[in-house]
């Protein structure tokens, strides 16, 4: 049985781009069965097996939802393998706390993050340098973007190769700038479903996969509404913060918050300069509600 990645899902019938013949896209449907069985809704991402009913047409049956690497609701999409997480040096300002919070989230979903500093063209005052300092602690993989730089937009198209990509950030960031860019220049065109999708030009409605002429995709949406950390705990916290690994288990007290507690590893790298100060405090703030949460979560 042929095995497919869906591309998309609108009205019950989705596009199933084949893995041997990535030129053919075939509209398939849920088998009935299937749904009877209250199995999986799918969503653009899914790898499938289909059964063909029509070759000459490209119509076909979704017959099973292979095992997925991570799912979400909103936007609805699967097997994710890198989330873009965008910032702009200014207009509007960076919104870091958000920043580190899609960093965890990937971080708990299998998701490799990738760190884009936008707008690198507009900035004044230094503050890109700093944000790229601010992160390489981390590990993941930072790029400083320009629209006047295209070996920057060339640095983007390596780490997008081979990976099925989204792209998270506030708004006006330039997501939607930087997305033209790809579609102009690295989409392939696949059957009839890239049309260019006019991008700029109307508000995407539906999630979409496009393919990249180097190998991978990129996910196409109206954007992540629901990225927030509620499999993180308090007590778990620390783990998500790989500038943090060097200390942890070092503290005196087993289950040190390294918030306030003396003799703690964590702070002590904070005092000789290895941790960005600004990170390590959004990470007390977010401890904190983390650990409000949690004291109240028998209160009504």
């Amino acid at each position: 049985m042929p095995e497919g990645i869906i591309l998309k899902g609108i009205g019950g019938f989705y596009e199933v781009l084949d893995k041997e013949d990535l030129d053919t896209v075939y509209t398939c449907k849920v088998r009935g069965v299937y749904r009877k069985e209250g199995e999986l809704t799918p969503l653009p991402g899914d790898h499938v097996n289909y059964k063909i009913l029509n070759s000459t047409k490209c119509v076909g049956h979704i017959e099973q939802i292979r095992k997925r690497k991570n799912s979400f609701v909103r936007p609805p999409v699967a097997n994710i393998d890198q989330l873009a997480v965008v910032m702009a040096v200014t207009s509007p300002s960076p919104d870091l706390m958000l920043a580190d919070k899609l960093l965890i989230t990937c971080q708990t979903q299998d998701i490799k993050p990738l760190i884009i500093i936008n707008k690198t063209d507009l900035d004044q005052e230094g503050l890109a340098e700093r944000l790229q300092a601010a992160y390489s602690g981390t590990g993941f993989p930072v790029i400083l973007l320009s629209k006047f730089r295209q070996e920057s937009y060339d640095c983007l198209h390596e780490k997008l190769t081979g990976c099925t990509t989204a792209f998270a950030g506030q708004s006006g960031v330039g997501k939607s700038t930087i997305l033209n860019a790809v579609f102009h220049n690295w989409i392939m065109e696949t059957g009839d479903i890239s049309d260019r999708i006019q991008r700029g030009k109307h508000t995407t409605r539906h999630v979409q996969l496009f393919r990249l002429n180097s190998g991978g995709f990129i996910v196409d949406t109206p954007g992540f509404s629901s990225f927030s950390v509620p499999d993180v705990s308090h007590e778990s916290l620390e783990i998500f913060y790989p500038e943090f690994y060097d200390a942890l288990g070092k503290c005196r007290f087993t289950g040190c918050s390294h918030t306030s507690e003396p003799d703690c590893a964590v702070k002590d790298l904070l005092d000789k300069g290895q941790l960005d100060e600004d990170r390590y405090n959004r990470y007390v703030e977010l401890y904190k509600e983390l650990k409000e949460k949690y004291d109240n979560r028998y209160r009504r």
